[in-house]
C-alpha cells in the first residue's frame, strides 16, 4: 500500500501511467484501475509534497474479493463465530457440524481457514499478549522433561526410551540436566534433590509442567486449585519451596525451561552417538552443562549463565536443609476382599473394617503406611521375604488362625490345650493318607479352644476312646456333656486256646501243599 502515495506523487508530477507502472513495478491495468478510483475520490489533484494519508488512499480503492477466496462454508460463519468465541477449536467445530448439520459438506481445511480469517477479523485478545517477566535472583526455577530417544541401559543390557530432565533458574538461566529412563514420582523427586544439591540451594518457587508425577489435576483457570501429588508436596515442605504449576496447553508460561529443553536437545542430545549408554551420556552432560551451556552468552540476557549464577543467584537461593530428604511415594489403592492393599507388587494388610474402601499408601524406602479418610490405619515394613505382609490384628479374631495352613502350626496350637487334644489332632492328621484333614483339625481345635481346658481334654479323650475323628462327633460330645461322664473300662481282647481242637498246625499245612504241587508237576 505504500506505493499508492508514490503513485499519487508521480501523477502530480506529470508522470504518465505507463512510466509510473514501470517505475513502481506494477501492472499498467492495475495502475489504470487505481487512477480511476483515486480520481473519482478527487485524490489525484494537489501538490506533490502534500500527499494524502495511506488510510485515505486505501479507503478509496474498491474492495474486490477474488472468487477463490470466498469460503465454501460461508453460510455457517455466524455459528462458527459463536463457537470460536466460546473457546471451541477447528477440529471440534468440524466434528459438530458434520454430526448436527445434514447439509454441511465442508472439509476440515475449510473450517480451519474460516476460523483463521474470523480470528484475524476479531484481532488479538489481551490473553494473546506474551508478557515478559523479569525474575529476581533465587526466586523461580522452571522444570520439565524432554524426549531423548533410545539409550543403552547397562543394568538391563537393552536399549530403552530415555528423557532429559531440565531445571532452569529464571534469573541467571543456569541449568541442571540429567537423562533418565522414566518419569515416575520417585525419579521426579530424586532429580529435584540432585538439582538442589548441584546448585547448593533451593529456589523459592518451582514451576513444573502438568506432569503426572507433580500435578494430578490440571488447573484450567485461576480459580482452580491444582491438585499436587502428595509426594511432591512433602518434597516442597522439606526444602521450603512453593509449587506453581504451569497452566495446561500454555507453554509460554514456562518459556524459560521450554527453551532450555530445546537448547539441550538440539545442542547436546543431537550429538550423542548411537548405542551410547546412559552413564556415559550423563557424564558428558554434566561437563557440557558447565563448560558449554554455562559459559555461552545467553540470547536473551546477553550474559553468561554460570557467571550470573555465581555472582548473583547462588547466594540468593534458600539454604539446603540440615537433614537429608527421605523419598516418599503416595499411591491411591483399594482395600480388597482379603483385607490387603497392593503396592509395588506386594500386599499389605489393613483392618478388615475398611474392606472395599479407598485408601492412600505412603511409602518410604523402609516403611509403608496406609491411610483411610486421612487416618493412618496400618504400618508395615516395606521390605520382607514374603509377598504378603499381614498383621493378625487386622483380620477377624475368630478367623485369623485360618490363614495358617501348616500341620506344625495346628499341632503346636493343640498342644497348648493339653496332651489329649494334641494326641487327637495327631491321630486325625495320621488318619488320612490322601485327603488333607486340615479343615477338620482347624474346626476341632477352634471349637475346643472355646471351652475350659479340662472339658477340651476330656472331650478329646472320649473321642479317641470311641474312634471319633470328625468335628461333628467332637461337637456332639460337648453338646450332650458326655465329657463329664466316665469312660467305660476297656474290654480285654480274647486270647485263643493253646491247642485248638480243629486247627491244623501251619507247618503241616505248608508241607502238605508243597507235596501236592510236586505231584501235579
Amino acid at each position: 500500500m505504500h506505493r499508492l502515495q508514490e503513485l499519487v506523487r508521480l501523477h502530480r508530477q506529470g508522470t504518465s501511467a505507463r512510466e509510473a507502472a514501470r517505475l513502481l513495478g506494477m501492472s499498467r491495468n492495475t495502475v489504470a484501475e487505481y487512477f480511476k478510483a483515486l480520481g473519482a475520490a478527487h485524490l489525484l489533484d494537489g501538490a506533490a509534497d502534500a500527499l494524502p494519508e495511506l488510510a485515505t488512499l486505501k479507503a478509496a480503492l474498491p474492495v474486490n474479493i477474488p472468487p477463490q477466496e470466498v469460503s465454501s462454508i460461508e453460510a455457517w460463519a455466524p455459528r462458527i463465530r459463536v463457537l470460536l468465541a466460546g473457546g471451541a477449536q477447528p477440529r471440534g467445530i468440524f466434528d459438530l457440524l458434520c454430526t448436527t448439520e445434514p447439509t454441511f459438506k465442508g472439509s476440515l481445511s475449510a473450517v480451519k481457514r474460516l476460523c483463521a480469517r474470523l480470528g484475524r477479523a476479531v484481532g488479538p485478545r489481551p490473553c494473546d499478549v506474551a508478557i515478559p517477566v523479569d525474575t529476581a535472583a533465587g526466586e523461580v526455577a522452571q522444570v520439565d522433561f524432554g524426549y531423548v530417544g533410545y539409550l543403552f541401559d547397562p543394568d538391563a543390557q537393552i536399549q530403552r526410551k530415555a528423557w532429559v530432565f531440565v531445571m532452569v533458574l529464571g534469573h541467571s538461566r543456569h541449568l541442571f540436566a540429567k537423562i533418565v529412563f522414566d518419569q515416575r514420582a520417585e525419579t521426579w523427586q530424586q532429580l529435584h534433590v540432585e538439582a538442589f544439591a548441584t546448585f547448593g540451594g533451593v529456589p523459592r518457587v518451582i514451576v513444573p509442567d502438568n506432569l503426572k508425577a507433580a500435578v494430578i489435576r490440571a488447573a484450567f483457570d485461576l480459580g482452580d486449585d491444582p491438585g499436587l501429588h502428595r509426594g511432591y508436596v512433602e518434597l516442597a515442605r522439606h526444602y521450603g519451596f512453593k509449587v506453581d504449576p504451569a497452566p495446561p496447553r500454555d507453554p509460554e508460561k514456562k518459556g524459560k525451561v521450554e527453551a532450555g529443553v530445546k537448547y539441550v536437545s538440539n545442542n547436546f542430545v543431537a550429538t550423542l552417538e548411537e548405542g551410547l549408554d546412559i552413564d556415559a551420556a550423563n557424564r558428558r552432560l554434566r561437563f557440557w552443562t558447565i563448560e558449554v551451556a554455562g559459559k555461552r552468552v545467553h540470547g536473551t540476557t546477553h550474559r553468561r549463565p554460570l557467571e550470573v549464577f555465581e555472582a548473583e543467584e547462588r547466594s540468593a537461593l534458600l539454604p539446603l536443609p540440615g537433614r537429608p530428604y527421605v523419598p516418599v511415594v503416595w499411591k491411591k489403592a483399594r482395600v480388597h476382599t482379603d483385607s490387603h492393599v497392593i503396592f509395588d507388587k506386594r500386599l499389605y494388610s489393613v483392618p478388615y473394617r475398611f474392606l472395599h474402601k479407598e485408601a492412600w499408601v505412603r511409602a518410604t524406602p523402609d516403611a509403608v503406611d496406609v491411610y483411610v479418610d486421612d487416618e493412618r490405619v496400618a504400618n508395615h515394613d516395606r521390605r520382607g521375604p514374603a509377598q504378603r505382609s499381614t498383621i493378625d490384628d487386622h483380620l477377624p479374631a475368630e478367623r485369623v488362625a485360618f490363614r495358617h495352613r501348616g500341620e506344625d502350626f495346628w499341632t503346636r496350637r493343640a498342644a497348648l490345650l493339653g496332651d489329649d487334644v494334641a494326641a487327637l489332632v495327631k491321630e486325625v492328621f495320621a488318619l488320612e493318607s490322601v485327603l488333607n484333614p486340615l479343615r477338620t483339625v482347624q474346626a476341632i481345635v477352634t471349637l475346643l479352644e472355646k471351652h475350659p481346658r479340662e472339658r477340651a481334654n476330656n472331650a478329646a479323650k472320649r473321642a479317641r476312646h470311641f474312634g471319633i475323628r470328625t468335628y461333628r462327633g467332637v461337637a456332639e460330645i460337648l453338646k450332650k456333656a458326655l465329657d463329664f461322664e466316665a469312660l467305660p473300662p476297656e474290654l480285654p481282647l480274647p486270647t485263643p486256646p493253646p491247642n485248638p481242637r480243629f486247627a491244623r498246625d501251619i507247618a503241616q499245612m505248608l508241607t502238605s501243599n508243597k507235596e501236592k504241587s510236586r505231584d501235579w508237576n
